[in-house]
């Protein structure tokens, strides 16, 4: 990969690498950190990685920093409390997601934002998480079930 092309993955890239982070993270400083990091690692790595993969290899990094920061952090479990707080104030549709979200587990969180928020193909998200394709499936069904689940749940609030 060249320079040039290089600051090409930079304008193609950053943002939506960012919103994936952002999503995940719910820290705007983290997210930046993460982003820039994730383009430092390409650029060291610029001369190995071709530019057709730079977009597969820069999410592929960036989820491993997140994961990363997650085991760094040790992420809180929510509890029963915060749907209890939940259903005592109402929740607009996308603060209700946004909780949802929060309940997942990070790789079914990273699963369910790589596919149904960036359109990521199944084959693709194996590639970014080192997942197989089957596993990506299966992951992601439970994922999505959780999700039904608990709007479901919250279906009077909203």
């Amino acid at each position: 990969m060249t320079a040039d092309q290089y600051n090409q993955c930079v304008d193609l890239y950053a943002d939506r690498i960012y919103r994936f982070v952002l999503k995940h993270l719910g820290r705007v400083a983290e997210a930046k950190d993460i982003v820039q990091s994730s383009f430092e690692i390409l650029w060291r790595n610029h001369e190995r990685v071709e530019f057709q993969r730079s977009r597969s290899y820069l999410f592929q990094v960036a989820y491993r920093l997140l994961l990363k920061s997650f085991e760094q952090t040790q992420v809180v479990e929510l509890t029963d409390d915060l749907e209890l707080t939940a259903r005592e104030q109402p929740l607009g549709l996308r603060e209700a997601l946004d909780v949802a979200l929060a309940r997942l587990s990070p790789v079914q969180k990273a699963l369910v934002l790589l596919r149904d928020y960036e359109g990521y193909r199944y084959d693709e998200i194996a590639a970014i998480t080192g997942l197989s394709e089957a596993q990506v499936k299966v992951y992601l069904f439970r994922a999505r079930k959780k999700l039904k689940d608990f709007l479901v749940s919250l279906h009077h609030v909203v």
